[in-house]
């Protein structure tokens, strides 16, 4: 009964710092313009994500926008919530380029279909380069290519992030391009 009343009062203690990281002012705006990109979930949740950190052709890592100054991680909102990949610059299409750092691409996690989280990372239906997939209902999104759908029923490609670097560590350059989320009445 002891231990019992000590898990459940560890396990109320974490999930209430979580809560209150969220609360944090700040904590559900929408990516700035300079936030770094951290991990958002294992081992190296909160640590400020480094090109030389990823695996160049995947697979991608889930990361949240940090306000560099105050130190809030933006993740009062899922729709915050980005896929971060490292793909060969010379495989990207001139659009994803321009918005890349260092052959690094971003893009919301959130499936412009239904909402879902994109979870996998596969290879492509029609071919043979690795591809988002948003299992809900499988669609695909080509990240060299802005992401756009190569399969499925999802009615847009994917908003992309831009990014930059600043000292080695990747940063926001600019807004979402594209709505984040699912369409609405869907």
């Amino acid at each position: 009964m002891i231990l019992t009343a000590l898990a459940t009062g560890a396990c109320l203690a974490s999930s209430s710092s979580s809560f209150a990281q969220e609360d944090l002012p700040g904590s559900n705006e929408r990516p700035q313009k300079a936030d770094v990109l951290v991990y958002s979930e294992g081992e190296r949740a909160g640590d400020v994500i480094k090109p030389a950190d990823l695996k160049a052709g995947g697979p991608p890592v889930r990361a949240w926008p940090k306000d560099p100054k105050t130190s809030v991680v933006r993740k009062g909102s899922r729709l915050n919530e980005i896929l971060v990949v490292k793909l060969d610059p010379a495989e990207l299409d001139e659009e994803t380029r321009a918005r890349a750092a260092d052959g690094v691409v971003a893009y919301s996690v959130i499936c412009v279909h239904t909402g879902c989280p994109i979870t996998a990372w596969v290879k492509a239906a029609g071919g043979d380069k690795d591809v988002f997939k948003c299992v809900c209902h499988n669609s695909e999104y080509d990240p060299r290519l802005s992401a756009q759908v190569v399969f499925g029923p999802a009615p847009r490609r994917l908003p992309a992030l831009p990014l930059a670097m600043d000292d080695g560590a990747l940063t926001v350059a600019a807004a979402f391009v594209g709505k984040v989320g699912a369409q609405p009445g869907r």
